[in-house]
């Protein structure tokens, strides 16, 4: 019985794959690329990039997956953005190392994160608004806010999850930044509540013991917060003008060509019930 359900979802997904000629050949073209880096890091004995190409590869079907659980229709530009956001984040960030190479990959990719989220939760909230079954009729500032908080919402748990795999396996998902002022009552000799200011950084010394470690960063290494406040900040604005952009749509009954490029629709029952599918 599972293996006929999952050949009749493989069979269901080839034939969406299929009415969908451009999404084919984005999804054709990435899963070679991955394909081909996953072997690569094979040879090169690299066995985390490895399983991180094969996480890729079980993400890339989510998109279908979500289809035909909840019985909807991803439009073709969110379905190839979606499939472009993960082989960007996993394949070019983690693996090419494009995080560190170039510094606004990470910014670029948490607003495009804020942005999506938002048109997931619109969505959402849209397809009980548009359901059969479902009595809602919401307005569009209500839709709105839930598509924001929706994706905010989002976006912290996400940071969330960077600061513990942070602070439990030392790694740095929060990227730390060097600055070159400091400001803390910790400094304050009183120990009193005054915030004392350190200007002109340019290199700290960490005591580790008997041992002195200069860090040669050219400045003092913020740990994380920083990171986290952009990642926020950039989702916030990611995710207020998809809010924006719904909201027009909802105003106008569906009649925006751009939000409707990022709101799935719900299939018609005769489409959902084919027992062939």
């Amino acid at each position: 019985m599972g293996r006929k359900k999952k050949s009749n979802f493989l069979v269901s997904a080839h034939r969406t794959l299929r009415k969908k000629s451009v999404v084919a050949a984005v999804y054709i073209v990435l899963r070679l690329l991955v394909i081909l880096v996953m072997v690569a890091q094979f040879f090169n004995g690299n066995f985390e990039n490895v399983f991180l190409c094969i996480l890729t590869l079980i993400l890339f079907l989510l998109p279908t997956i979500f289809e035909k659980s909840l019985q909807i229709d991803l439009p073709n530009a969110l379905e190839i953005i979606i499939l472009l956001f993960i082989f960007a984040a996993e394949i070019l960030g983690e693996i090419r190392a494009f995080y560190t190479t170039f510094a606004y990959w990470d910014t670029m990719l948490h607003t495009i994160n804020g942005f999506l989220c938002a048109a997931i939760g619109f969505s959402l909230v849209d397809m009980c608004n548009r359901h059969k079954r479902v009595s809602l009729s919401l307005s569009p500032v209500y839709m709105a806010i839930v598509a924001f908080c929706f994706s905010m919402t989002i976006g912290v748990l996400w940071e969330f999850f960077e600061c513990t795999m942070d602070q439990f396996f030392l790694l740095d998902m929060q990227k730390d930044t060097v600055v070159n002022v400091i400001s803390s009552v910790n400094l304050d000799p009183t120990g009193g509540n005054t915030p004392v200011a350190i200007k002109g950084i340019t290199d700290v010394i960490v005591v580790c013991g008997d041992e002195q470690i200069p860090l040669g960063v050219g400045g003092y290494l913020d740990i994380g917060i920083l990171d986290t406040m952009k990642d926020l900040w950039v989702n916030f604005i990611g995710a207020v003008v998809f809010s924006i952009v719904g909201y027009f749509y909802v105003k106008s009954r569906g009649k925006g060509w751009f939000a409707r490029n990022f709101i799935p629709q719900v299939l018609p029952e005769d489409e959902t019930s084919n027992p062939q599918e």
